[in-house]
């Protein structure tokens, strides 16, 4: 024993002499540290960035000759002016309901005109629906909307087994719609014509849904799949939308539960864009959008993929989502992508009877849109945990190969590596914190979203504090920690290897959590395996430090994939910041979502800067490149608001309110703004523009009147109520008509207790109705949907119908059935409540109005409408 303790000190002197110490000769230069860090830049600048943004070239129409059947992007992009130049698409406007149903109808016509053969049959049905659903909190109804749609068929086809390709034409008030959704409409109209041009056959025909609402929300989607006459022949869908405007389009929902689909996906995607990672943010409702997709889900149980333009989402819904943003090679790259798939699920087997396919969530991603991977999730699970315990495996084998070249016993190998596990989660922990702390901080001195222009602030803001806290428990430990016999290159590895354990852990915990996302752990950890096994197997794992170039070399593709793909949700994500209300600090988010990509892309590539010398010198420029980021952020730089491109987000209604009491008289009749504040920074980049000095919270209105006494839009509208604030005009507001209530008739059935109050209301294409019963009343039926009134726990008054219409504009016949108990009849039973919204543009804003409008910073894009709100006691 005594001579191995000998040899033990012999081999560690030789190790560590007085000119060869873990500070010493054996320490790389601290020079070299910068050009290792840079390394890892350079592959985001020169690999990830120009990947990233790549578009295809787009084929012009003088080409098409040399390139038939192609998608021709020039062809898409001209219909795409036009389609601008008709302006907003409200739902119920001259515009939407007219100019662009007209546009599609002349399309259409070029394209039978250019149908030089009798192959197919291609039929146009313009559908004209009404009907109602339960959205969140309201009854979500709908009258005389249109939809636009067009069959394609072989006619030696005899299936019945319809392909659904979906986008809508109908747009946000005050914006175009180019990118949302026009683009995807032309997409839709270039795929039409190249199908219907060309000889390549296909088996079962193709229904193109332009759809006349799904801003309002999702209505005219409900309406083609629970109405339509070729609705329940459909079997696949295509979903095309948007969330920015411009890029490539990214899948981001897919089945459920249908894997063949990812199968003709990874076939014939020209250019794959794919995540399971936004597929689960999505679904998880932490974006505030939605899509036709759930429509076709739940109400027709359509399996089928969800696509979107999700870059450039600063101009979304704004006036400035026009066609000049948009590349010709996102029509390009979506067109060739799409034409692809439609002509794959056309000719697919899977499509007689998809019902036999499904076979579980599928896991997917794309690698770079070089190539791409998919699995169902039990697979899933099967790989992940595979990976996690092999991985595991050769981390234990390490640590006897560690004991036995240090002459060391296991146990106190394992206590060392104890030690730096807990310095390590430490690290984790100061890796989220910190730059969670940054947020807090900047919000607390009003300076939120300091990067909304700037994205390039949060590598300051957030990236250096998460690499600063990922790597200093643990180079304080190596740096004042050299008493042991264990040299310096183990304990590195050890590092390494904790982290390696910390990832494994948590990838086998959410993969069984069910979170498909998990695949992400396992990619690094695969990768950082494969690299610990060669090591062990070239024995370079106990020689000083060359083991690490195969574990820098190992990292290269996990660190390029997830550069990737968290600057593509970043790149999604902080857009949408600007929308995202003002209950929740956004930094919040924005940091986490940049610690965990740092975690992750640097987590086995970080405490590698120990080997240097000075190491520590590195970790105070971290702190230091904070500070000054920080500081810039602070100055005029980090204003998050830029005209035109990066605009900040007002939402507002001119309202007049009057409250009609039980005998008829006015008890209230006042007019003002109400405010829906989008982001953060709420009021404070307007307030120097215009005079807030009058402007109040809505708050305890909200707890003395029914809806806040206030024209509340829609679910959105009321989930925020409580944040909204109210600022009196001087002058009353004009509104351009008002709605008309006329109670029919009023029936008392003494016997049962039991009134019938009959109504008729017509007013403009957007309205609410809102109704709530006195203690002692109960609403028993109603002409509405039922399901409101039968499921108590979910739904309790005030009740809230929605209702909008499109090409008809008949009155609104209802009736509401109440219970009475022991209450005078003599006296009002419920209040009623009438919001009745002049959205679109057909509808005139007042001079006043207009000049309010006008006062508004250039870099703030106001999306607005006048607002009437009558309360009336029956």
């Amino acid at each position: 024993m005594a001579d191995k303790e000998r040899l033990a000190s012999y081999v560690v002197a030789a190790e560590t002499g007085s000119n060869m110490s873990s500070n010493g000769k054996k320490r790389l230069e601290w020079y070299y540290a910068p050009a290792f860090l840079l390394f890892w830049f350079v592959l985001l600048v020169a690999v990830v960035l120009p990947v990233f943004f790549h578009l295809p070239e787009g084929v012009r129409i003088e080409d098409e000759h040399t390139r038939s059947g192609e998608f021709v992007a020039e062809r898409a992009e001209r219909i795409l002016f036009d389609f601008e130049m008709i302006g907003p698409k409200v739902v119920g406007s001259f515009a939407n309901e007219n100019l662009t149903v007209q546009l599609l109808y002349d399309e259409i016509e070029l394209i039978r005109r250019s149908m030089h053969h009798d192959l197919y049959e291609l039929e146009v049905d313009v559908q004209i629906v009404s009907g109602a659903y339960m959205h969140w909190t309201m009854v979500n109804m709908y009258q005389g909307l249109q939809n636009f749609v067009v069959k394609l068929s072989s006619k030696n086809s005899t299936s019945q087994n319809y392909l659904l390709i979906n986008s809508h034409f109908d747009s946000k008030p005050g914006s175009p719609g180019s990118g949302d959704d026009g683009a995807m409409v032309v997409v839709m109209l270039e795929i039409l014509r190249v199908l219907a041009t060309s000889r390549e056959p296909f088996t079962h025909p193709i229904v193109f849904l332009f759809n006349g609402a799904e801003e309002n929300p999702l209505q005219a989607s409900h309406g083609f799949i629970t109405q339509h006459k070729w609705a329940q022949n459909c079997r696949a869908l295509i979903n095309l939308d948007s969330a920015g405007s411009g890029h490539k389009e990214i899948l981001f929902q897919s089945g459920p539960n249908h894997p063949w689909l990812m199968k003709y996906y990874s076939k014939y995607a020209k250019r794959p864009y794919a995540t399971s990672i936004a597929e689960e943010l999505f679904q998880s409702n932490i974006i505030p959008s939605d899509t036709d997709f759930r429509i076709f889900r739940d109400y027709g149980h359509v399996p089928g993929l969800d696509f979107a333009h999700s870059y450039n989402g600063y101009v979304y819904h704004t006036k400035f989502d026009k066609f000049n943003v948009i590349p010709r090679g996102t029509l390009q790259n979506t067109g060739d992508n799409i034409l692809s798939l439609t002509r794959a699920f056309a000719n697919a087997p899977e499509m007689e009877d998809p019902a036999k396919h499904a076979d579980g969530h599928s896991i997917f991603y794309d690698f770079m849109g070089l190539f791409f991977i998919y699995y169902t999730e039990t697979q899933g699970q099967i790989i992940n945990t595979c990976v996690s315990a092999i991985v595991i495996i050769a981390i234990g084998i390490s640590f006897w190969r560690m004991a036995a070249c240090s002459y060391m016993s296991i146990g106190k190998i394992m206590k060392t590596f104890a030690l730096i596990e807990i310095l390590h989660l430490l690290g984790i922990v100061m890796a989220l914190g910190l730059p969670l702390l940054m947020a807090v901080m900047f919000d607390a001195g009003d300076r939120s979203m300091t990067w909304f222009s700037q994205k390039w602030l949060v590598f300051g803001l957030y990236i250096c504090p998460s690499m600063l806290g990922l790597c200093l428990p643990t180079l304080f430990y190596l740096s004042y920690n050299r008493n042991d016999k264990l040299r310096k290159s183990f304990k590195v590895q050890m590092i390494l290897h904790a982290h390696a354990l910390f990832l494994s852990l948590l990838c086998i915990v959410l993969t069984f959590m069910g979170l498909r996302s998990s695949y992400i752990f396992m990619i690094s950890l695969l990768f950082y395996g494969m690299a610990l096994i060669l090591n062990m197997l070239s024995t370079l794992h106990n020689r000083g430090k060359l083991w690490a170039i195969l574990v820098i070399l190992s990292q290269i593709l996990p660190f390029l994939y997830t550069a990737y793909i968290f600057f593509a949700l970043s790149s999604t994500l902080m857009p949408m910041m600007g929308r995202f209300g003002t209950g929740t600090n956004p930094d919040l988010l924005v940091g986490g979502l940049c610690a965990l990509g740092t975690i992750l892309a640097m987590g086995f590539v970080a405490p590698m800067v120990s080997m240097f010398r000075h190491s520590k010198s590195i970790l105070l420029t971290l702190l230091g490149i904070t500070f000054i980021f920080s500081m810039i952020a602070v100055s005029p730089v980090g204003f998050p608001y830029r005209a035109k491109t990066n605009v900040g987000r007002v939402n507002f209604l001119n309202v007049q309110r009057v409250f009609y009491e039980y005998d008829g008289s006015v008890s209230k009749n006042e007019s003002g703004y109400y405010f829906d504040f989008q982001d953060r920074r709420i009021h404070y980049p307007i307030q120097e523009h215009i005079d807030l000095s009058k402007m109040e919270s809505v708050a305890d209105d909200c707890d003395e009147m029914m809806m806040c006494g206030l024209p509340l839009f829609n679910h959105r509208w009321f989930k925020s109520r409580m944040r909204g604030v109210w600022l009196p005009s001087d002058e009353p507001v004009e509104i351009p008509q008002t709605p008309i209530l006329t109670l029919v008739n009023k029936t008392i059935n003494t016997a049962t207790n039991i009134v019938r109050y009959n109504f008729r209301l017509s007013g403009p294409p957007h309205m609410s109705i809102f109704l709530l019963p006195i203690d002692g009343v109960t609403v028993l039926d109603w002409s509405f949907l039922k399901a409101m009134l039968h499921d108590k726990d979910t739904y309790q008054p005030p009740y809230h119908i929605y209702f909008s219409y499109g090409k008809v504009s008949t009155p609104l016949d209802f009736y509401f059935d109440l219970k009475v108990g022991d209450i005078s009849l003599e006296t009002h039973l419920f209040e009623l409540g009438i919001a009745g919204h002049y959205i679109n543009f057909d509808f005139p804003r007042s001079k006043q109005a207009q000049a309010f409008i006008d006062s508004f910073p250039d870099y703030i894009f106001v999306m607005e409408w006048p607002s009437s709100y009558e309360r009336y006691l029956f």
